[in-house]
């Protein structure tokens, strides 16, 4: 037998017929006489080369096979159904996939609060949530393997091409080791001495492919200050640095929303009020490209938690 399209209508009069076997109540529900439901269950039968019903002047039976792909009938009916409401929810980012990538400072605060509330509001979007570096995040966006993306940076230099909400602007603090002599000295030292020492010691710091701008920004305060970096160790995840400046590696520059990263062996220590202007800020925003009108992204950007707002510097 050759394969035969056989439209959905046909198998609508099938089901409702295997649900009533009788054709006069059938035809009713089809609303439709019963001369034509009868012949287009005959041609059906002859289409497929097999009885579905057995029929005697006093009842209507399913036969076997009648019986074996009635639910699979009636799953493709209840599919086509909902084939006009899911493709309304697509289009209004109800359903579908969202690809999220995120750095991991904003982890510790923005992030869980965010993807509560979206899947509260659009619980039948499936989220993927993929942690990675904002060069990483680039990658994958050329790959189109995001569609969206939180990205750390500095003021103003957000990746170009892409559509951008700033979520946080933050200062930068030191980590220092817990036993360091700078912690005793913050609050005996001058600002300027403070300041100048801490640019003297060992300095643990990400990768510059990882963030640039901010990469470049840390390097440009020690050069205004006449020095130049003491790179002892490069790596490429906060909680690494952390890590890392715990062991006595070094002191490290980082977001303050790191702070809420606690380690045993580390001081997070902000400048003094007089010297913060000398130091980086760094933004957080939500990225997705420019080009991609993705319904379910748009869905995402406008549902931020109830209660965020901007951290300012300072």
């Amino acid at each position: 037998m050759k394969d035969a399209t056989i439209e959905l209508r046909v198998w609508r009069q099938f089901a409702v017929l295997a649900e009533e076997l009788h054709f006069g109540r059938a035809a009713q529900r089809l609303h439709m006489t019963q001369p034509p439901l009868t012949q287009a269950i005959a041609q059906l039968e002859a289409t497929l080369q097999v009885r579905l019903f057995d029929r005697t002047r006093r009842s209507v039976k399913l036969t076997e096979a009648g019986r074996a792909i009635l639910d699979d009938v009636l799953g493709l009916l209840a599919r086509a159904q909902q084939l006009p409401w899911r493709a309304r929810a697509a289009a209004q980012g109800q359903t579908g996939l969202l690809r999220l990538g995120f750095v991991s400072t904003i982890g510790f605060d923005v992030l869980p609060a965010w993807v509560q509330a979206f899947r509260t509001q659009y619980p039948q979007v499936q989220l993927e949530l993929i942690e990675a570096t904002g060069d990483v995040q680039l990658q994958a966006f050329e790959r189109g393997e995001l569609d969206a993306g939180f990205m750390l940076h500095s003021p103003g230099f957000a990746p170009p091409d892409f559509a951008c909400r700033r979520i946080s602007a933050e200062p930068l603090v030191l980590a220092l080791p817990a036993q360091h002599p700078l912690v005793a000295q913050a609050s005996t030292v001058s600002s300027s001495a403070f300041l100048a020492q801490a640019l003297a010691e060992p300095l643990v710091i990400f990768p510059r492919r990882i963030v640039p701008s901010l990469h470049d920004a840390i390097f440009g305060l020690y050069h205004a200050q006449g020095r130049s970096p003491q790179v002892v160790q490069e790596a490429i995840q906060m909680q690494t640095i952390i890590n890392l400046v715990s062991a006595g590696l070094g002191l490290a520059w980082v977001p303050r929303s790191v702070t809420q990263f606690r380690r045993e062996g580390v001081v997070y220590q902000a400048l003094p009020a007089n010297r913060r202007p000398l130091v980086p800020t760094c933004e957080t925003s939500l990225l997705w490209p420019s080009a991609a009108q993705s319904p379910v992204v748009a869905c995402f950007a406008a549902c931020a938690p109830p209660g965020l707002s901007l951290v300012e510097p300072g």
